[in-house]
């Protein structure tokens, strides 16, 4: 069933029509996923790369997107109505695709990286203009110019041909026609081998010798993207940790992999919302078991960063919305297992219970959790209080005693208002020791 491209038009003899967006949800739990069907048909009727509306839902819907331009799959993380999507999809065109003099969604988009700006020409009243690039879908569409229809098979050819040097670089071929082709990756994939003699090059045909060589490609490859990671988008970014820790997870690594996860937020610069990400891959409705088991994982994004524990409150959110029946009467318990294991700080904890957000639930829902959450909250007001209490009148009856303000002062707060359970091993926590 098709549906006029600009719906704000009634006339069904409107001759611009595009394909009424057909959505599936797929997976469940933390990994549930709506994959968009028919997005190259409706980017076509659109005159636009299927990426861009796709990229537009995840903006909107603050999602991650997952491209497949090979099998056509273009994915937005969640459970979506195709409606809602449909809904949604009338924002992007009216902002990306309809030409603000006349209506008319004859238009071709004309991207300057350099100056970074974002023209738009309209073939029907000849409107030419720039848009507007405060919108987060702009910076995806500085970093992905679409290509210009004539140089489509072109793009293809190219495509083609790098597959095929990718091919004889693997098969450890330098010279011929191939690598004649190629003059300047040829002498990048020659530096990674270190191998002294040609002959011990032709000579080695184990399968031990080629699955080295291809691990030195790799590697050289994974190198030479580095640098090109940190210039894309941040939800391209986020995606690409998301992947990190997903492979990690599925390939049973993940339990010593917490030094290695730290490091590629780092080179990603994703850092501070490294819990949201480990808490939908991480947690489930076995949520106390798994801050026991992961606690070393989300100290090192949480340790003194009050951004990633505000993130990860987010990730909780998330976990408790995909597990109400058994987890939402057990928030107050939760929260305080986050506090226990020097996950979240006092005053964190505090700015999040002043205000319920709908930013990664429903506000419906948000506010619930935070009802669940208040005698938590009120005991946390209550320690406080107290410590700083207990800590005037140790100043008042001793004046030789220097207090010195530091996390230590959690272990004063528990200890008021647990005197009898034992203090803990540290009162800092080394980070760099774990």
């Amino acid at each position: 069933m098709s549906v006029n491209v600009n719906r704000s038009v009634s006339d069904q003899f409107y001759r611009y029509k595009m394909p009424r967006l057909i959505a599936k949800v797929e997976g469940k739990g933390n990994g549930i996923k709506t994959v968009i069907v028919n997005m190259v048909d409706v980017a076509k009727a659109l005159n636009r790369p299927p990426t861009y509306p796709t990229k537009f839902f995840g903006c909107e819907l603050g999602a991650q997107t997952q491209f497949d331009t090979k099998n056509d799959r273009y994915i937005v993380n969640g459970s979506h109505e195709a409606n809602k999507l449909q809904d949604m999809l009338d924002g992007f065109i009216r902002k990306f695709v309809l030409c603000p003099e006349c209506d008319n969604p004859e238009t071709d988009l004309h991207v300057n990286p350099k100056k970074q700006t974002i023209g738009n020409s309209c073939k029907a009243c000849g409107y030419r203009g720039m848009l507007d690039t405060r919108h987060k879908l702009c910076t995806f569409i500085l970093k992905n110019p679409p290509e210009s229809t004539d140089s489509g098979s072109a793009s293809v050819k190219k495509e083609k041909e790098k597959k095929n040097r990718k091919k004889d670089k693997e098969n450890g071929s330098g010279s011929g026609e191939a690598g004649n082709q190629d003059n300047f990756d040829a002498p990048q994939a020659v530096v990674s081998f270190p191998h002294d003699d040609d002959e011990d090059w032709a000579e080695e045909t184990t399968e031990e010798a080629q699955r080295r060589r291809m691990e030195e490609i790799s590697d050289h490859a994974k190198n030479l993207t580095l640098s090109e990671d940190l210039e894309k988008p941040l939800e391209e970014r986020v995606n690409l940790f998301y992947n990190f820790v997903k492979h990690k997870k599925e390939s049973g690594t993940i339990d010593g992999a917490d030094k290695e996860i730290l490091a590629e937020a780092e080179r990603l610069d994703v850092k501070a919302m490294g819990p949201l990400i480990l808490s939908e891959l991480l947690f489930n409705e076995n949520i106390r078991d798994q801050i026991k088991k992961y606690k070393r994982h989300f100290l090192r994004f949480c340790h003194n960063n009050k951004k990633a524990q505000k993130y990860l409150l987010g990730g909780f959110e998330c976990v408790v919305k995909l597990h109400q029946v058994q987890l939402l009467s057990r928030v107050p318990i939760i929260l305080k297992d986050l506090y226990d294991a020097d996950l979240l700080e006092e005053d964190v904890i505090f700015a999040w219970a002043e205000k319920v957000s709908k930013k990664y639930v429903s506000k419906e829902l948000a506010k619930e959790i935070h009802a669940k959450a208040a005698p938590f909250v009120k005991w946390l007001k209550e320690a406080e209080e107290e410590s700083e209490g207990s800590e005037e009148e140790e100043e008042e009856e001793d004046e030789n005693v220097e207090v010195v303000y530091s996390s230590s002062a959690r272990e004063l707060k528990m200890e008021t208002v647990k005197p009898d359970t034992p203090e803990k091993e540290e009162d800092d926590i080394d980070i760099d020791a774990i």
